[in-house]
């Protein structure tokens, strides 16, 4: 095996990760990889082929990472998949433990109990149907009905 076949090698194991990854990070690598092979292929010494590598990389983070990396959030906007707890939101919940005024309280929502607080800071009494606004973290925010 030559060396121009292990750069090459090197360079399908780089995308290989990359597809387990995030980020379009790795790939720039495995551009590096491509022109070290190059470099390789045109029997230049190691030190060149090392600094073709470095210059690939450097140059697919700058010019070829920032397209991808657009197109990428472009997509995800795109085609935004509602979590589970996107999808609990606009639901009605049953208050389980008293929300105090201007404090926290619980309620029940398909079968599972969260932390809760009201929209406006009111209290709402145990077995009062409230729904879903919004959640920060794991505590809902809900408003009465």
């Amino acid at each position: 095996m030559t060396i121009w076949q292990i750069w090459l090698l090197i360079a399908a194991a780089f995308v290989v990760i990359e597809i387990f990854t995030a980020g379009f990070a790795v790939a720039c690598f495995s551009v590096g990889c491509v022109f070290g092979a190059i470099m390789a292929a045109c029997d230049l010494s190691l030190t060149w082929q090392i600094v073709a590598f470095a210059a690939g990389t450097f140059l697919a983070f700058v010019f070829i990472r920032p397209f991808v990396m657009k197109y990428i959030d472009k997509r995800t906007n795109d085609n935004h998949v509602k979590t589970n707890m996107d999808n609990i939101i606009g639901k009605t919940a049953v208050v389980t433990e008293r929300i105090e005024e201007n404090g926290y309280g619980r309620v029940k929502i398909d079968g599972d109990d969260w932390k809760a607080l009201t929209d406006n800071g009111a209290s709402a009494e145990v077995g009062e149907k409230v729904e879903i606004l919004s959640y920060e973290s794991i505590v809902l925010t809900v408003k009465k009905l």
